[in-house]
């Protein structure tokens, strides 16, 4: 009897070790989901240090005059009186 139950005990680890959520089957999709999460890590690296660049821009201490003026212009739609604006249709 108890042979039997160490037994199924047994092929149930095994089953497990082979088909299960991390067993030896899913390890080919756990490999996919790691390359696909590492090209969404690599575009949120890119655009962290995008946005990391323009607070430098625009740090109150040293801040790039063109980079405020364009800023206030998209923001607050101050345009200075000698300045003519083009609307470009985007498509």
């Amino acid at each position: 009897m108890t042979q039997g139950l160490a037994l199924a005990v047994l092929l149930l680890i095994g089953a497990l070790a082979i088909i299960g959520p991390s067993g030896l089957l899913a390890w080919g999709e756990n490999l996919r989901l790691l390359d696909q999460r590492k090209g969404r890590i690599a575009v949120l690296e890119k655009e962290h240090q995008a946005l990391a660049n323009r607070v430098a821009l625009l740090n109150p201490d040293n801040a790039d005059p063109d980079m405020v003026g364009e800023q206030l212009r998209r923001d607050l739609n101050v345009v200075h009186e000698d300045e003519v604006v083009l609307i470009l249709d985007h498509e």
